[in-house]
């Protein structure tokens, strides 16, 4: 009796090991399928193996613009030979960005990243160094056209158009900062038409606002688009260091510098001579002036080109809120036959602008519109 009980027992604990082994294959096929049983088929990551969740549009179009630009991108450095407290040598970096416009080695960059006057090298991506020579500067401006001897095919960029930028729009940019070569930041625009002073005062007009990070070797760099087209040159940051605060000078003024260039001309700035502030809205009606608003005069240069047209500046100053502004002056509603709708309207239009051009304004005047037209004078600025 005792034998047939344990090996009855025996049995049951025999079968019990049967079905549930059994039953865990099973389980195992109606969870992977039942073509999933390898190792292909595991649905989790483990400290030895991850699986890609795949990459989404924006990130690939990240990739392909980098992997494009920073083929054209280079690094610049300036040095200048010093002397010391002992009347010893000791030389002087600076470093900065840039990047290749033509096969022929031509390199737009800030004027400040090569205004030593010392010996200027490039480095291109491939790590071969050139020495460069300066061809063009705008001060003004803080842009320089520089030119290599390239030993063979160089990588270039495309320009692309800065007048339709939008806040909000995607922005890349691409440099060497604190010497990190072939560095990518993304961000947006975050304004537009921004006046900065640099670190000499210079006032920079209608300058690109982006939260992408620049930082010190970031400046000449490219400002991209999401076509991987130039829309800025990557000028300046906002205090000692990035604070999603960067500033872009928009390439169609480059543009012009590079016509001028090209066309065998001195290169100068166009100059109007006058101060404006933006008003529409309210504030226009509560000026009675009409509420489409514009861009009223509050300063006019003596002997300038908006002088010689007979603009009239203000009168007196009132304070509309918390504001103070002159009144009494013109209102500036288009210029080229295109509605001011913003505060860098006369920037935008003359950075393609030569001396001795015209620009047709409506100006609304002791209510009534009418058109004058000033012919545009030269900047005073120091280009080369």
């Amino acid at each position: 009796m005792k034998m047939r009980v344990l090996l009855f027992a025996a049995l049951l604990v025999g079968g019990f090991i049967f079905v549930t082994s059994s039953g865990s294959a099973v389980m195992q096929r109606l969870l992977l399928g039942p073509d999933r049983g390898s190792v292909q088929g595991v649905a989790w990551s483990g400290p030895d193996r991850a699986l890609s969740a795949g990459l989404s549009s924006d990130e690939l179009n990240n990739i392909d613009i980098y992997k494009r630009a920073r083929l054209a991108t280079v690094h610049i450095t300036s040095t200048v030979y010093r002397r010391g407290w002992f009347m010893e040598v000791i030389p002087s970096r600076d470093m900065g960005s840039g990047f290749i416009l033509d096969e022929s080695g031509n390199i737009l960059t800030n004027s400040h990243v090569v205004q030593g006057g010392g010996k200027i090298q490039v480095t291109l991506e491939n790590q071969e160094v050139y020495d460069a020579r300066v061809l063009f500067r705008d001060r003004a401006n803080d842009l320089a056209l520089i030119r290599i001897q390239p030993r063979k095919k160089l990588n270039t960029l495309p320009l692309g158009d800065s007048e339709p930028l939008q806040v909000g729009q995607k922005v890349l940019a691409i440099g060497n900062p604190f010497g990190l070569d072939g560095t990518l930041t993304t961000g947006i625009v975050s304004s537009i038409g921004r006046n900065i002073r640099d670190e000499k005062g210079i006032e920079l007009e209608g300058m690109i606002q982006t939260d992408a990070a620049i930082n010190p070797g970031n400046s000449g760099g490219p400002l991209l688009d999401s076509h991987g087209s130039v829309v800025g040159i990557n000028t300046a940051i906002y205090g000692s260091g990035n604070m999603g605060i960067g500033f872009a000078m928009p390439i169609n003024r480059a543009k012009s510098m590079i016509d001028d260039y090209k066309a065998g001309k001195s290169f100068k700035r166009a100059r109007i001579g006058l101060g404006v502030a933006y008003v529409a809205g309210d504030i226009a009606e509560a000026l009675r002036l009409p509420a489409e608003g514009g861009l009223l005069i509050q300063g006019i240069e003596r002997g300038s080109a908006a002088a010689q047209a007979g603009l009239h500046g203000p009168r007196q100053i009132v304070l509309i809120g918390n504001m103070e502004i002159g009144v009494g002056g013109d209102l500036i509603m288009e210029i080229d036959g295109k509605r001011v709708d913003r505060e860098d309207a006369i920037t935008r239009a003359m950075s393609r602008k030569r001396p001795g051009d015209e620009l047709e304004l409506t100006i609304f005047r002791e209510g009534r519109t009418q058109k004058v037209s000033v012919v545009l004078g030269e900047d005073p600025g120091d280009a080369i």
